[in-house]
């Protein structure tokens, strides 16, 4: 594990099946981890399987603001421009800079932008409202706990320090509200007319 400014190398390291993910050999906590670390990707895949099949334009802006933390935080490293720790231990790494780190940014705003479309976006049910807070709840903590535990893997596997995660979790939780406020403020208003223009369209299309 990486604390800022101490290391404790492992003899070897071992790559996650088809991934670039490396993890200490012949340690199980580390290959847990390692799988957990790669839940950004299971969450852009499903994104795009709901843009396929559902194409519901909620869906669109909550990955356009994923894309657009994920353009922050490129920017920032290579503004800071603080290395990984240890020297950078990994080979199969997108940048040798660690600050802050991408996959704890991208897990807290999705995790910080779900809570907040659950309370304050979704609307409660009278006829279920205790069913209908506990799954919230539910769902809310167990998005936080991913979020926290894909932060920790980064730090075990010594891609990052708990510096570069903290500054991440906190850059991606800020985003996440700032884009919550632009979409309710801004584009929300405009899916409706977004919504009839393209059925518009699609039906000018049938008729030629």
């Amino acid at each position: 594990m990486a604390a800022d400014g101490q290391c404790s190398l492992p003899a070897s390291w071992r790559p996650v099946t088809l991934t670039h993910v490396e993890y200490p050999a012949g340690d199980l906590s580390g290959h847990l981890l390692a799988y957990l670390s790669l839940s950004p990707v299971f969450v852009i895949v499903g994104f795009v399987t709901l843009i396929i099949f559902k194409r519901e334009l909620h869906t669109i802006s909550f990955l356009g603001g994923l894309a657009l933390n994920e353009g922050v935080n490129w920017l920032i490293k290579n503004v800071i421009q603080e290395p990984r720790p240890c020297g950078g231990p990994h080979t199969a790494v997108g940048t040798k800079y660690g600050m802050p780190s991408s996959h704890s940014q991208f897990m807290w705003f999705f995790s910080v932008y779900s809570f907040l479309f659950l309370y304050l976006r979704m609307h409660q049910t009278n006829n279920a409202r205790f069913l209908d807070l506990l799954w919230r709840h539910v769902l809310s903590l167990g998005l936080l706990a991913v979020a926290f535990l894909v932060s920790y893997s980064r730090v075990y596997l010594l891609y990052h320090t708990w510096s570069q995660v903290l500054y991440g979790g906190i850059a991606g939780g800020l985003m996440a509200i700032a884009w919550f406020i632009f979409t309710q403020e801004v584009l929300t208003p405009l899916f409706p007319r977004i919504a009839a223009w393209n059925r518009q369209r699609k039906l000018g299309t049938k008729l030629q």
